[in-house]
């Protein structure tokens, strides 16, 4: 059971404490073939797309509990900032940083970059070929914004060490889903997932999981948004 809802509600709003705690914490749960951390992973992704800062400071503990490094929650949000911008990923920063802190992580924690100015849209690039296909090289000649996202959001971010190229595009695809809106971009990387290994079950699995922190409407989107990626 999420044992945050429950003791946080449990005097005020005992009722919704139970059934909500239930729901989220026991019976989404059973119905996953995802490991924990990789659950959580996803949740804490979501979380992100969402805005559910005060939802983070709950279960970010839980996500660390159950395996989630520290390095991780970083990259997590780190990359984050590409999709949903620094005013919506600072108060994460914050609040993961506080956390950390107190469970005794030393801060900063070791560099993770593996590009440098020089080489950063050429290894952007690739990681879009990679995931993307042949299709995506010389991206960055297409305008400005094509250059930033082969440079930045692939080059400064997906190249970083910490979470493989799959784990990368699970978390882009949760922070889609959660903000709402952006279809085609959640359309695109449904197949990017799948062409990483991430099939359809395993995305509809991650959806569901997620489904307790954005609600159906959202869920149920990407999930036409992962059965036309498989038209």
């Amino acid at each position: 059971m999420s044992s945050h809802v429950v003791d946080e509600f449990k005097a005020t709003d005992p009722e919704f404490a139970e059934f909500f705690g239930n729901f989220s914490g026991v019976e989404v749960p059973a119905q996953s073939k995802l490991d924990a951390r990789t659950r959580y992973m996803a949740i804490v992704a979501t979380l992100l797309g969402c805005q559910g800062v005060d939802e983070f400071n709950a279960i970010l503990p839980e996500a660390l509990d159950a395996g989630m490094t520290p390095s991780e929650v970083k990259e997590v949000i780190y990359q984050g900032t590409a999709y949903l911008g620094i005013g919506r990923t600072r108060p994460f920063l914050k609040a993961a940083n506080k956390i950390l802190e107190a469970r005794g992580v030393s801060l900063p924690l070791p560099g993770a970059s593996t590009t440098t100015p020089d080489d950063r849209i050429e290894k952007g690039n690739q990681a879009q070929v990679d995931i993307f296909g042949e299709g995506m090289r010389g991206f960055q000649n297409g305008g400005l914004i094509n250059c930033w996202l082969a440079g930045n959001c692939f080059g400064d971010y997906y190249t970083r060490k910490g979470l493989t190229l799959r784990e990368r595009e699970m978390i882009t695809f949760c922070y889609i889903a959660a903000q709402g809106g952006c279809e085609p971009q959640l359309t695109a990387h449904a197949k990017g997932n799948m062409n990483m290994g991430n099939d359809k079950a395993f995305l509809i699995d991650v959806v569901s999981q997620c489904l307790p922190y954005i609600g159906y409407p959202r869920s149920l989107n990407a999930i036409s948004c992962i059965n036309k990626a498989v038209e």
